[in-house]
């Protein structure tokens, strides 16, 4: 147990439970806006679509049903912009955590080798570097690493819209990072596999990502009709409240999930048949997302302004179910840190995530989640606007 953990960070959310306590101690109750689990139902197709497939008897497809590969391809043509898509690469997984913190793994990444990731990000990419013995860099100007550093760079993490703070990677930006990563795996003879975790894209709220869509990775303005070398990572847990479910998938390369698949067919990772067939249905529906989007936009709409008017800056939060809010600077021009503004939001009955759990450069900030109910958004704008 000691060698599988060594050099592992603590799992930072068990350092809230004081501030929870504060949270839950205020008259009015909890309004919890920490984690940003999906709270709405399941929609009823897709949980019909599981019951269906609840006779299955048979060990399920690693690689996914035929089916399921194909919703992911037209879903990727249809709300992505990427037509053509190869069925072959196509990998179904449980969840996206797990193919984010395996894959530098799977890769055959070690000792090293540098996985870079967001300055400000979603953890697991760190730790997923941590368990294959190579190195994590946080990066933001990833195009100059890439093309002034050391040739040590095996894998490229991109995240957009960005965990916690809603960032979005335009096409050209995309671009130019794979194009960096190209003539990096040309120089070095060694490959630079670029993944973009996706997971918010159906998730936009200003422009022009609203009307136009978020970027994809495998967008054909970004890859030129070429997704070598190329993986997307998505979840459908928030798009369609299946976080339950851990329906995910990774899509891309088909010559990189060729040899992920095998490994995971002698590991035995396969998403359960129920789940892929509900996954399936899920994915051919995009009612049921608009309905759910409209909810968080909503939600948004309440939450925002009452931050603001609380004395908080909500710096880009462009996209995704977060925001990412700073407090703005005291008399004598001092800033609260991210644990100070906590204990803030605690006194009040409101629980948030410290800025730091997603690095240095986080501090200043909390994450305030959307993925509470209308009732309990309603609570906590109203407690927000009279602080």
């Amino acid at each position: 147990m000691g060698l599988l953990t060594a050099g592992l960070p603590d799992f930072p959310w068990d350092r809230l439970t004081p501030y929870r306590r504060t949270a839950e101690a205020h008259p009015d109750g909890l309004v919890d806006l920490s984690v940003g689990t999906p709270v709405d139902p399941t929609p009823a197709l897709v949980r019909d679509a599981l019951v269906a497939a609840a006779d299955a008897p048979g060990y399920p497809a690693t690689h996914g049903t035929a089916a399921l590969r194909e919703a992911v391809v037209a879903w990727f043509a249809r709300r992505r912009g990427v037509p053509g898509l190869d069925p072959a690469g196509v990998l179904p997984t449980v969840g996206s955590k797990e193919l984010v913190a395996l894959l530098p793994s799977l890769l055959g990444l070690g000792d090293g080798d540098v996985v870079i990731h967001p300055v400000t990000a979603y953890p697991t990419y760190d730790v997923g570097a941590r368990l294959a013995g190579a190195r994590a860099e946080p990066v933001d100007r990833v195009v100059e690493r890439l093309t002034d550093g050391p040739d040590d760079v095996r894998l490229v993490w991109l995240n957009s819209p960005g965990n916690p703070d809603g960032a979005v990677l335009g096409a050209e930006a995309l671009r130019d990072v794979v194009a960096a990563a190209r003539a990096a795996a040309t120089r070095s003879g060694r490959p630079v596999v670029v993944a973009s975790d996706e997971c918010y894209a159906e998730l936009a709220w200003d422009e022009p990502w609203a009307g136009g869509g978020v970027p994809s990775l495998l967008d054909p303005r970004v890859t030129g009709g070429d997704v070598r070398g190329l993986l997307v990572a998505y979840s459908l847990s928030k798009q369609s409240n299946l976080a339950g479910y851990r329906a995910a998938f990774v899509a891309g390369d088909p010559a990189l999930v060729a040899p992920l698949l095998e490994v995971r067919k002698h590991a035995g990772f396969m998403l359960p048949a129920p789940v892929q067939a509900a996954m399936t249905v899920a994915l051919g529906d995009d009612a049921h997302v608009a309905e759910q989007r409209d909810r968080y936009r909503r939600r948004r709409a309440v939450l925002r302004p009452a931050v603001e008017a609380a004395g908080f800056v909500v710096d880009r939060s462009h996209a995704g179910l977060y925001l990412w809010a700073r407090p703005l600077p005291a008399a004598d021009g001092t800033t609260a840190g991210c644990w100070d503004t906590l204990a803030r939001l605690a006194a009040l009955g409101v629980l948030a995530a410290p800025g730091d759990f997603y690095g240095p450069a986080g501090a200043g900030h909390v994450r305030i989640a959307l993925t509470a109910t209308d009732d309990a958004v309603a609570r906590a704008a109203a407690r927000l606007a009279a602080a």
